[in-house]
């Protein structure tokens, strides 16, 4: 049987799973820690699709215009036509596994408003959407490991792909519990490993997606899409442990945005964008708080406390227990935080990498959110990007033919002498010291980060933030190694860094302002930049180029 090798298994690692294992591929699922930990869990407010009892006048067609207009028309309308159009079966297929939506009377899937969508079509599970369909999506992936089909397998890390001459043969792993390195060959390669939140340190986000797969790849051979593209959530609190997000739930109900200037509250949204303005796209509305120069806060008190434990609970008891707030009564305090990654590997319709057999899905995988992503889209991408990948597998490894016994290593090119250098590589960095801690240069990348590629940029800062990581890069190997770390804290950092500078070299090159990449030495947007910014790695150099996408 033809075997796929999948990383990471949050919900579009496990819908890859599902469906590759129902086409017959048998499937090693790896990760770090349980799905129930993924960020995945954490997506509050909803999954988009155009419903037959939805708004009148709402179509598909509405739907793949306000994606591409959300993302400036820089993604591909092929992808986003494929995205949008699927929707409702996605939905029905979900509600079928047993994600429980929120129903009204009519017992028709619940509805809300989200940012730069012109009618109301996000579907939701109160606010915890994204852990009722991981729950779904457990039950069945547990479904074909009772039937051999799906391996799962925990206290994995990703160290590298087995690449050699533009072909994946599998994954080099970190096992946590034998503290060794060990390969995992495999006819596909599929890459669902979330976004980057560790390059900037606080975020909304799960710091286990810290962007080292996609950083060690590219320095693979793998290219990269679009990384200067960073959506900052506009509502996000702040707590000493992270940024707390602040569903866009909360402005579909209502919510209100406004400062306080003297003694009088100003809805500067409304003022400037009439009754819709507290829904605009994200990176319009983050621009706009950071413009205010104030503390701006989001008011719901008006739903009053039984609407709100009804709608929006979780918000409710997020605000309560961490801030002590009681939203029924009081607003919130609110800022723009890294919330979500329109960038990452480069893939074509099918998911297909530059690297043969290599596939990306999720967050990780740039494609259809263009300069700015639609709150809604996240959750609908995740599952659709799974499926697609397991109907190009399927294709790909041709399995109408006669099957090939999996896990025949014979048939790869042999990598053991990779894995016994890499090993012994593991073994002197944790003899290496210096007086600078990884510790110390992960959390200075990420000051550099959130300075250097905020809201706002410019050419300056984007020099000096690149001529830093090129320091932090030649230190790397000789960092001290505290044991109480673990040991991928350690080698996940030249990956990280080559992803930063990949980053940052990206936003230096697109000379425009679009979507969420804002230059104030270049405010205005230009049709010579009205395409994906692609990055590639070579021999030390990294070289961008500008690519239409179909």
């Amino acid at each position: 049987m033809k075997n796929a090798l999948i990383i990471g298994s949050g919900i579009s690692g496990l819908t890859s799973a599902i469906e590759c294992a129902r086409r017959g591929v048998m499937v090693t699922l790896v990760s770090p820690f349980p799905s129930e930990r993924a960020q995945s869990v954490l997506a509050a407010g909803g999954i988009n699709a155009v419903l037959a009892a939805g708004d009148t006048g709402d179509s598909i067609e509405s739907h793949i215009e306000d994606t591409l207009k959300g993302g400036c028309y820089i993604a591909g309308r092929k992808s986003v036509t494929g995205l949008c159009e699927n929707a409702p079966d996605i939905v029905a297929w979900l509600e079928k596994l047993g994600t429980v939506f929120t129903r009204d009377a009519e017992h028709q899937v619940c509805r809300r408003a989200f940012g730069g969508q012109s009618h109301d079509r996000t579907c939701y599970c109160g606010a915890s959407t994204g852990k009722q369909i991981v729950t779904a999506l457990c039950m069945e992936a547990r479904r074909y490991e009772g039937m051999g089909r799906i391996d799962r397998r925990f206290w994995l890390d990703f160290y590298s792909g087995l690449i050699r001459d533009g072909k994946c043969y599998g994954a080099m792993l970190y096992n946590e519990a034998t503290g060794s390195l060990e390969c995992e060959y495999a006819d596909a390669v599929i890459m669902a490993v979330g976004g980057q939140n560790a390059l900037f340190g606080k975020t909304t986000g799960s710091t286990l997606c810290d962007g080292y797969a996609a950083g060690k790849l590219f320095l693979q051979g793998v290219e990269l899409k679009n990384l200067e593209f960073i959506q900052y959530h506009p509502t996000t609190m702040e707590t000493g442990q992270k940024h707390m997000l602040i569903s866009e739930a909360a402005r579909g109900e209502g919510g209100r945005l406004f400062y306080e200037e003297n003694g009088k509250r100003v809805y500067f949204m409304e003022d400037r964008f009439g009754e819709r303005g507290n829904l605009m796209p994200r990176d319009v509305v983050s621009r706009c708080i950071y413009e205010t120069g104030k503390q701006v806060y989001l008011d719901v008190t008006f739903l009053g406390e039984k609407k709100i434990r009804e709608r929006i609970p979780e918000i409710y008891d997020l605000c309560m227990k961490y801030r002590g707030i009681d939203i029924s009564r009081e607003s919130i305090p609110v800022v723009p935080s890294v919330h979500f990654f329109m960038g990452g590997i480069a893939v074509n319709e099918r998911h297909e990498t530059n690297v043969e057999n290599l596939y990306a899905v999720g967050e990780c995988a740039s494609i259809y959110h263009g300069a700015n992503r639609l709150g809604g889209n996240s959750l609908l991408a995740a599952v659709y990007s799974g499926r697609c990948v397991a109907e190009a597998i399927g294709d790909n490894l041709g399995l109408t033919e006669k099957l090939i016994e999996s896990r025949d290593i014979s048939r790869h090119p042999d990598f053991s002498k990779d894995l016994e250098t890499e090993q012994e590589k593991l073994v002197r960095l944790r003899r290496s010291s210096s007086r600078f801690s990884v510790t110390y240069i992960r959390d200075m990348l990420a000051e550099n980060m959130k300075k250097d590629l905020g809201i706002l940029r410019n050419k300056e800062g984007l020099e000096k933030g690149i001529q830093d990581i090129i320091y932090y890069q030649s230190i790397a190997d000789q960092l001290k190694y505290d044991s109480s770390e673990m040991i991928y804290f350690v080698y996940s950092l030249q990956g990280i860094l080559a992803l930063a500078r990949a980053t940052l070299v990206s936003a230096l090159s697109r000379e425009e302002s679009r979507g969420a990449h804002l230059r104030s030495d270049f405010p205005e947007t230009s049709d010579s930049f009205k395409a994906a910014t692609i990055i590639s790695y070579d021999n030390g150099a990294y070289r961008t180029s500008l690519r239409e996408e179909e």
